[in-house]
């Protein structure tokens, strides 16, 4: 689905109740990732996916006989998760200026 009632484009990973999050890496999932990517990137605004290949499809992992398809909840995401800017220095002036860009992607 990319559009109509219930489209949601940019999903905040779960966080559990009884835990406190230190945020070294702030992580979204969203849909269109590369295109927003590059959208944020031509405003300046750096992000960085960290893991875009699932570790069962990674090269040191071949030995576990796994291929493309055997885990694609995994795959999916490493399509989708996009880290966005997160560091001490962060203002919530460029929180919003991200939010806002984010939102204006998807309008």
């Amino acid at each position: 689905m990319t559009s109509g009632p219930g489209y949601i484009p940019v999903r905040l990973l779960a966080r559990s109740p009884q835990a406190k999050h230190v945020f070294h890496q702030y992580v979204i999932r969203a849909q269109r990732r590369d295109e927003l990517r590059q959208f944020l990137a031509d405003r300046k605004i750096g992000t960085e996916i960290y893991y875009p290949l699932p570790l069962h499809l990674q090269p040191v992992f071949s030995y576990v006989g796994l291929k493309a398809g055997d885990l694609p909840v995994s795959e999916q995401a490493a399509q989708e998760v996009l880290a966005l800017p997160m560091f001490p220095e962060l203002t919530e002036t460029e929180i919003r200026l991200v939010v806002e860009t984010i939102a204006d992607f998807y309008s």
